[in-house]
């Protein structure tokens, strides 16, 4: 029996939006802290980068607000998608007035948050050559609260094409949208709305330590981490930004060579050979392998 193919198949995650009520302390955090590049600003906003795309953050004055937008990069052409997602019955918005470095925009709704998701076949180049020695490689995955966690997974695996990777408990579900562990992942929540955390990848535990050193220096605090969670595997450390948004900065996240095969590629840390998606008990070693939890990350 063959799966049903998904109206869109998302390729990856392209870019965040946020509103800032200081635009000019959040641009000197991600420039000056993070090590982004600017590529465009004006009075209302500003676009950031960690490489070849336009843009990975977007700030807009307003808020404070995370998670106003989402863009994704699909396989399809935007004319396919959009016949596609109507005879699967949503509703979608075609626009040329998004922003720089995106002149072809596909937008609708994400089910139960209301938050716009952007998709488009790709960006618009930066301009920016290579990486420096400080610089996160990518926006590596986005977390938020939803009111209910069964609708926001089928929209995410049935309209979009994201595959199951994870789930805490019955609430906390993690969704891949490629090789990597997980793209988005969210926390089923009456009580928050909103963004959970925003992850930026780092390339190596060296990399890691060289940012965290950098982050100390410009008065910067973990308020968890380091550590290693239990899905996904990812090394962890979790700051605030300006606004008060959580920052997790990342690296060693599991992959999957082989779809067919479904196991993360083997790690020593694993907890089992080979290792599956599943679904993990509430308990110290499935937040943090290392010992410590931060409570506050788990309330819902």
């Amino acid at each position: 029996m063959t799966t049903p193919q998904s109206a869109v198949r998302v390729s990856k995650l392209g870019y965040l939006g946020f509103e800032t009520p200081d635009l000019d302390r959040m641009v000197e955090y991600y420039t000056k802290v993070l090590d982004f590049t600017l590529v465009e600003q004006s009075p209302q906003g500003a676009f950031l980068t960690t490489g070849f795309d336009h843009h990975c953050v977007v700030l807009t004055k307003g808020g404070p607000k995370a998670r106003t937008h989402v863009g994704f990069e699909i396989w399809e052409s935007l004319d396919d998608a959009e016949r596609r997602l109507r005879e699967a019955g949503y509703a979608t918005q075609r626009r040329s007035d998004i922003g720089p470095g995106t002149p072809d925009v596909l937008v609708l709704d994400e089910p139960g948050t209301g938050t716009p998701l952007h998709l488009i076949t790709a960006q618009e180049p930066s301009g920016v050559d290579g990486y420096t020695p400080l610089r996160p490689t990518k926006l590596g995955h986005v977390a938020a609260f939803t009111p209910a966690l069964d609708p926001m997974q089928t929209f995410y695996q049935d309209l979009l094409g994201f595959k199951w990777s994870d789930t805490v408990g019955d609430f906390f579900v993690f969704l891949r949208c490629n090789a990597d562990h997980h793209a988005a992942n969210f926390m089923a929540s009456t009580k928050f709305e909103g963004m959970h955390h925003v992850a930026y990848e780092m390339r190596d535990p060296e990399h890691l330590i060289t940012m965290l050193d950098h982050l100390a220096k410009n008065d910067y605090r973990l308020h968890w981490g380091p550590g290693r969670h239990g899905p996904g595997h990812n090394l962890f450390t979790y700051h605030r930004d300006p606004d008060g948004n959580t920052i997790e900065l990342f690296t060693q996240i599991d992959i999957v060579h082989d779809e067919a095969k479904g196991y993360w590629e083997p790690r020593p840390w694993h907890e089992e050979y080979p290792m599956y998606p599943r679904t993990w008990e509430v308990d110290l070693a499935t937040v943090n392998q290392w010992g410590p939890v931060d409570r506050a990350s788990l309330d819902h």
